[in-house]
């Protein structure tokens, strides 16, 4: 699987269809409230779950937690 990696987001987030064909989710203990460019908190609703997933770009590999966005 290819993914397009955007150094310039300030989160990581993968939507929560792609994640439960890919991932296993994780449940946050605590849902996260976030709000568009706009000011206005996001329709779709809080992030309440995450996946672990291992990146890789030019030999380098991390380890990284994304957000699941609902929708």
């Amino acid at each position: 699987m290819k993914e397009l990696l955007d150094s310039k987001m300030i989160i990581l987030v993968i939507s929560s269809e792609f994640a439960k064909n890919e991932f296993r989710k994780k449940k946050l203990n605590k849902p996260i409230y976030i709000r568009n460019v706009n000011g206005i908190f996001n329709y779709e609703g809080p992030i309440e779950h995450i996946v672990e997933v291992e990146l890789f770009y030019r030999g380098h590999k991390k380890r990284m937690e994304i957000d699941v966005i609902e929708g």
